[in-house]
């Protein structure tokens, strides 16, 4: 405990960064992990087969594979596959992160707009309104609306994705943990404050996410 309250004390700050780094990433990827899910969900719900196929064997490589692995091959590949930008490290993890959230929160939504009343679609059409303005005006909103608390999941579980990050020394809260270790040479104090705070972090989201839901439940 001694150790604890010492470390905290002189390192305080560095768990605080860790702490930034990690909000900052999740919320990142989730952010655009969830506007290039919507378009994958749309692709997948499409008519046209090609894109179903594509859509189909995206989902399937990034559910099937590792995060960890994603994280090599985006770090490895997307610097020489694109030669005129320079990338740094965290900017490559957090394109492998985003890709990875795509594929899971295009499932979510996906279910989510399937999961509003056809019915509400031709009533829609019965008024003459276009497939484009039905989807925006009356489906995705509804369906936001249902996958909403599902959304705020993929954030926490992003949160605990983060720390694969710290493979690459990128500045997050595992990270943190690494340098106050090196710093220290003590491992298992820096290891319990960076556990407590996931801990405190992720429960304290899950307990907003409760009463998100019982909120829109009593809206309904």
């Amino acid at each position: 405990m001694a150790d604890i309250i010492k470390i905290l004390e002189k390192y305080g700050m560095v768990f605080i960064q860790g702490l930034g780094g990690t909000l900052w990433i999740s919320l990142i990827t989730v952010l655009f992990g969830t506007l290039l899910g919507t378009l994958i969900a749309l692709m997948k719900l499409s008519r046209v087969k090609l894109l179903q196929w594509i859509v189909d064997i995206y989902v399937e490589i990034i559910r099937g594979t590792p995060v960890l692995l994603q994280l090599y091959f985006f770090w490895i590949g997307l610097p020489r596959l694109l030669p005129m930008f320079e990338l740094s490290d965290t900017e490559c993890v957090v394109v492998a992160l985003i890709f990875n959230a795509s594929a899971y929160i295009a499932e979510v939504i996906r279910a989510g707009i399937q999961a509003v009343d056809p019915g509400q679609t031709e009533a829609a059409k019965s008024l003459g309104m276009s497939d484009s303005h039905t989807m925006t005006r009356i489906i995705l909103p509804q369906a936001i609306k249902n996958i909403l608390p599902a959304l705020c999941n993929e954030f926490i579980s992003m949160i605990k994705q983060t720390s694969l990050a710290s493979v690459f020394f990128v500045n997050e809260l595992t990270t943190s943990f690494k340098i106050v270790q090196s710093a220290t040479f003590l491992a298992i104090p820096p290891l319990i404050i960076s556990g407590m705070i996931y801990l405190i972090l992720n429960w304290s989201l899950s307990r907003l996410i409760g009463l998100l839901e019982r909120r829109l439940h009593n809206n309904d």
